[in-house]
Formats: structure tokens, C-alpha cells, sequence
């Protein structure tokens, strides 16, 4: 039997992380990577290649894939792509690309809306079907999607946000009901206010931000380093009865 540390040991595992450029996706990446496992890293950010470069240098196991994931074809051939890079065998697969735009609801773009719900649904989605696929005819494995506090709330001029990750909080719950006898968790984890670039109006709004830390406890923006714990903890054995989850980093928020 191993002891818990082991548990939490990603050595010989196999991981793919999608949007792993983005300023949470990084810490992703790196918690991943430094737990063990060998990561391919898939984003349309030309920062990607200087990440995984970084990572390769510190002695880590990453390669890059760039790829646009608003567009089904470019999903499908980066998933294959990166399976060949991994020899045929995923165990872990994290979806952490995602975009925000805010606009009066009444006024919202139908592109951009489109354009949202493509990037943090729809591609969730077929990369977990793609994963899923090759996870059940090798035993299993674990998928973390990234949902948000938008997951249960509502939010401000962000109404394409707020479903998108309210639908990706049931996703994961609908996918670990098809796959949880098949030997696969899923489950998400949700930011909470995090020092992003896609917060960036929001940080730099005095008012707003005191509104924020009126509800957060803990009166700091969380950052990528506090979602490095339960990433690993989510994708080692260190979790292997925990499917169906959609658990908050937010620094107190949701508990106000």
C-alpha cells in the first residue's frame, strides 16, 4: 500500500493541459510537471513555447502545441498531436483556456458570445471526449476542468461567462456520471477573484475591488499558486473516490 505522499506522486503519468500559456494554466502546468508527470502543453498564446522552455530548462518534462480552440478542427488535431507526443496514453487531461468580455447584456455581440461559448464550453467538451475516449480504453485517468465562482453566480455584464463556466459545472457532473465506472474522475475546480489577465478592468477598479473584499475573508486576490495543491491532489491517486466535484478556491467567498 503506498504511503500518502506516493499518493499525490504523478511520476509516469501522462497529462495534457489546454490553455496552459494563461496566467492560472502556468501554475497548472507547473504543479503537473514538477509532481512528475510528463505534460504537453496546448494554447494559442505565443507565450506557450516560451513556458515550456523555461519549464525544460528547470528540468521539467513540457511540450508545446500551439492551436486555436475556438475551432473543432484544431482541437482534434492538437489532441492527436499531442497523444503522439505522449505515446498513445493520457492520464491526465486539464481544460484551462478560457476568455471574458463584458458588455451590457442587451447589448452583447453575437460573435463575441460565440465566440466565448467556443473557447470555454464547447472546447471543454471535445477535449474531454477525445480524452475520455483514450482514458476508457487504457483504464481510466482524471480530468480537471476549470469552472469559476460564475458557476454559481451570476456576475455583472458577463452573461456569455457566466454560462459558459455554469455550463462547464455541469458538464463535469454529466461526464463523471457517463465515465466514473469506466475507471475516470472529473471534476472542476473554480477560481475565485484571481489576479488574471482577464480580470484586469476589475483589479483596476477601486470600487469594485472593495466590493470584492467585502466578501473575501481573506482580503487578497488568489493567484496560481493557490490552485496548485488541489491540481495535483485532482489528478493523482491521491483522489481516486472524488468525481463529480466542482470545488471553490476563492478565498472564503462562496461561504459568505
Amino acid at each position: 500500500m503506498q504511503n500518502i505522499l506516493e499518493k499525490f506522486s504523478l511520476t509516469e503519468k501522462k497529462a495534457i493541459v489546454v490553455g496552459g500559456a494563461g496566467d492560472l494554466g502556468k501554475s497548472i502546468v507547473e504543479a503537473i510537471c514538477e509532481a512528475g508527470a510528463q505534460t504537453v502543453v496546448i494554447d494559442l498564446d505565443d507565450r506557450l513555447f516560451q513556458i515550456c522552455e523555461e519549464f525544460n530548462n528547470n528540468g521539467l518534462n513540457v511540450n508545446p502545441i500551439k492551436a486555436d480552440v475556438s475551432k473543432i478542427s484544431e482541437i482534434k488535431d492538437s489532441y492527436e498531436k499531442a497523444l503522439s507526443l505522449l505515446g498513445g496514453k493520457v492520464d491526465i487531461l486539464v481544460n484551462s483556456a478560457g476568455i471574458q468580455r463584458r458588455y451590457p447584456s442587451e447589448d452583447f455581440p453575437e460573435d463575441e458570445w460565440s465566440k466565448v461559448i467556443a473557447i470555454n464550453l464547447d472546447a471543454t467538451f471535445y477535449y474531454c471526449k477525445y480524452a475520455g475516449k483514450t482514458m476508457i480504453e487504457n483504464g481510466g485517468g482524471k480530468i480537471i476542468n476549470i469552472a469559476s465562482l460564475m458557476s454559481f453566480l451570476g456576475g455583472i455584464t458577463i452573461p456569455a461567462y457566466a454560462a459558459s463556466k455554469g455550463g462547464v459545472g455541469q458538464l463535469t457532473k454529466a461526464l463523471s456520471n457517463d465515465w466514473g465506472s469506466k475507471g475516470i474522475c472529473v471534476n472542476a475546480i473554480a477560481p475565485g477573484y484571481m489576479d488574471t489577465q482577464l480580470n484586469t478592468a476589475l483589479i483596476n477598479d477601486k470600487k469594485r475591488t472593495d466590493e470584492v473584499f467585502m466578501r473575501v475573508p481573506m482580503k487578497r486576490w488568489g493567484n496560481g499558486e493557490d490552485l496548485k495543491g488541489l491540481t495535483v491532489f485532482l489528478a493523482s491517486a491521491a483522489s481516486d473516490y472524488v468525481t463529480g466535484t466542482i470545488i471553490p478556491v476563492d478565498g472564503g467567498y462562496l461561504g459568505r
